[in-house]
This record gives C-alpha cells, sequence and structure tokens, in this order.
C-alpha cells in the first residue's frame, strides 16, 4: 500500500517537471551574506507571481550563516527568552519561521531549497510534501539507504516528513501557500555533524522550558544521536555546490528546462513590502511574552 501511494505520488511529480520552466534563483552563495528573514520574503514574492500567472515555476536554492529559526511555538514557551540569550551566545542569529514547524539549525552546511509552483485545485497540502520527498529520493538515488519518511522521534522540528535513511533524519520540510502560489521548502544537512547541530536546540529546549512539566506547550525532547548529514550517511565529501548540480541536473532528467534567472521589475518592486511584512512579524514573535 505504502509503494502503490508513493508511485502515485512520484508519476504526479514527474508531471511538474516534464515539459515545464523553471526558473533557477541561486542564493547559495550570497544567502551568506543575507539577512535568513528574506528568504522567507523571497518565496512570498515568488508565490505572488505565480499566483497571478506572471512567472513559471521557481526554484529557489539559499544557505545562510548561523541561524536558529524558531517556530512560534517556541518563542511562548516559559523560559523563552532564556533560551533565546543561549543561542545568541553561541553565536547564532535568531528569527522565526513563517511556515509551520518548531526551531531549526541554518548554516553553511544547511542546504536550503524551495519549490515555489502555482497552487491548483487539485494540489492538496499532503501533495507538496509527496512531491518534495519524491524530489529529493530523484536527486540523491544513489544514496546508500532508503529515502523514508516518516517522524523521527528525537529529532528537532520533528513531523511526518522527516526524512531519513535507517532511523537517522537528514532533511525536513515545510511549506507556504500564499496568494495562489505554494513554496516546498526542504532543509537539508549536508555538511558537518548533525548531532553537533541537535545538541544546540536540545539545551535551547531544556533552558526555553525552564523544566516547567506543567506548561501546556509540548516541545521536543531532543536526542541529537537520531540527527545526521549526507557527509556523515554516504562517509564522502560533500559540497553545496554538489547539491546544486544534482538539483538542477534532476529536474532537467525529470523534463524540466531550468535557466538561471533574477527577480523581475515586478519582483523588485514587490519585495521590500514582503521584507518589511516578515520584519514586522518577526520582531512581534520574537517580543516577551508574559
Amino acid at each position: 500500500m505504502k509503494m502503490t501511494r508513493i508511485g502515485v505520488h512520484k508519476m504526479e511529480m514527474k508531471n511538474i517537471f516534464a515539459g515545464k520552466e523553471w526558473r533557477w534563483i541561486d542564493h547559495s552563495v550570497t544567502g551568506i551574506n543575507m539577512d535568513p528573514l528574506q528568504s522567507f520574503a523571497f518565496d512570498d514574492n515568488f508565490c505572488v507571481s505565480l499566483g497571478e500567472g506572471s512567472s513559471p515555476s521557481v526554484m529557489r536554492a539559499w544557505v545562510h550563516a548561523p541561524t536558529v529559526v524558531l517556530g512560534i511555538q517556541d518563542t511562548r514557551l516559559p523560559a523563552a527568552a532564556d533560551g533565546l540569550e543561549y543561542l545568541r551566545e553561541q553565536g547564532y542569529e535568531v528569527i522565526v519561521r513563517n511556515s509551520g514547524g518548531l526551531a531549526v539549525v541554518l548554516d553553511e552546511g544547511i542546504y536550503n531549497l524551495s519549490l515555489i509552483f502555482k497552487e491548483e485545485r487539485r494540489t492538496s497540502i499532503h501533495a507538496g510534501y509527496e512531491w518534495m520527498w519524491s524530489f529529493m529520493q530523484e536527486v540523491f538515488d544513489d544514496s546508500p539507504g532508503y529515502i523514508d519518511a516518516y517522524e523521527i522521534v528525537g529529532s528537532y522540528c520533528p513531523g511526518s516528513y522527516d526524512l531519513s535513511i535507517d532511523g537517522k533524519k537528514f532533511a525536513g520540510i515545510s511549506q507556504r501557500r500564499i496568494r495562489g502560489g505554494v513554496a516546498v521548502q526542504i532543509y537539508v544537512g549536508v555538511t558537518r555533524s548533525g548531532a553537533a547541530r541537535a545538541e544546540i536546540l536540545r539545551e535551547f529546549y531544556e533552558r526555553a522550558a525552564a523544566d516547567q512539566a506543567d506548561t501546556k506547550i509540548a516541545w521536543p525532547a531532543v536526542v541529537p544521536s537520531v540527527m545526521t548529514s549526507l557527509e556523515e550517511l554516504y562517509g564522502t565529501a560533500f559540497s553545496i555546490q554538489d547539491i546544486n548540480r544534482r538539483i538542477q541536473q534532476t529536474a532537467e532528467r525529470l523534463g524540466a528546462s531550468v535557466y538561471d534567472d533574477q527577480l523581475t521589475e515586478d519582483e523588485q518592486s514587490r519585495f521590500t513590502h514582503f521584507y518589511d511584512r516578515v520584519l514586522a512579524r518577526n520582531k512581534k514573535a520574537t517580543q516577551p511574552h508574559s
């Protein structure tokens, strides 16, 4: 039953590439010097372009300097301010995400990909996650084990679409929908230790929850050993550019026409609006809660 379901979604996933144009927006290098909040503004901006029909689908690669992206729920933990202070002491910028999920770590060894396409009536939220999972199976078709999707207990930002090999999580998927556009986003641990990143968030939650078992807000009990990276899984070196090549080559193998692009004039003029909006939302979300 499971393989039949995946087979159907793989076929549908190929249909979003076959014979279709995709704009390639590469922020995998420039993103290091970019405010991470800009990534949310970029994806919202492209969603609007797709929704209004002024753009073909978009693939956007992005990498940021050390940042912890919190979920709204993380900011409501009873001692969140203590947790935030700890993260900043460790050298992380802290922002709040505008798509679902809990805290994740970004750094130079974490690769992020947004697949942005027009929302169709038949495009369920479930389908978006399945398509990204299927796409990653194609991108890493030489993986050292089956890339599965289910919640990895003990991982940070746990969810039904944690991507793992042999129970070790290396990637997670989120989704954002706005004005007729869909952005399916994935973070992939490429280099360094997945467990070391998880240890940062384990300590954050320990401090932010302040051992208050009576709080109504749940938080993940992070077990660093269940988190990993592609380098650790494959036992070989990877670079961010290796992943860029794999993404583009896989999309082209599936029948897409991928071309390098930048923001259009309309998108440039809209960007400030979206960026100001995420800045305001982030400022509000990071205010201390009583």
